[in-house]
């Protein structure tokens, strides 16, 4: 995986990343930086990592569960295994309305206590908090069997002020 040179911003990184194996280690090392309270925004085409990345996530925060796509029953909750958050694995993809769709699913009041992570979320989540990761996934589209990403990891908000995400280079 290699972050170019210098990064836009310390809450701001971008990286490369060439196989699942990859994304699945970018995904640990996220959460070795996720705390209760935090959202994760996940976007990207259709077989970007998503859930690959997530599974890492999954790894690193040592929840019990195999992290899978929750497209059919919309999301998971995968609760610590050693006293950490939950994490809440949430895929906004069938869902159409924004935030008033997303309400049935309590995302607020599981929020403070668990590191939610929303994929295709863009335009459904945002009002649950200012501060929280987007990470957008890039991969060449059409017929291609090239396991590129280009992965982008932006933090918003006072939480992520500071942040320096380049630590997710490795």
């Amino acid at each position: 995986m290699e972050a170019p040179a210098a990064a836009r911003n310390p809450a701001e990184t971008e990286l490369t990343v060439t196989s699942p194996e990859q994304m699945r280690d970018l995904g640990r090392r996220l959460a070795e930086l996720l705390r209760a309270g935090d959202l994760v925004m996940l976007s990207g085409e259709l077989g970007a990592g998503k859930t690959t990345l997530t599974r890492g996530l999954g790894e690193g925060l040592g929840v019990r569960g195999a992290v899978t796509s929750p497209t059919f029953v919309i999301a998971r909750v995968h609760p610590s295994l050693r006293g950490g958050p939950p994490l809440v694995h949430v895929d906004a993809y069938r869902l159409g309305g924004g935030l008033d769709e997303m309400e049935d699913l309590d995302l607020d009041v599981s929020l403070p206590e668990s590191v939610v992570v929303v994929e295709w979320g863009e335009g459904k989540v945002e009002e649950l908090t200012e501060e929280r990761l987007q990470v957008r996934i890039h991969r060449a589209v059409g017929d291609t069997t090239d396991e590129v990403r280009q992965v982008t990891v932006t933090g918003l908000g006072d939480r992520w002020a500071s942040a320096d995400l380049s630590v997710l280079a490795a």
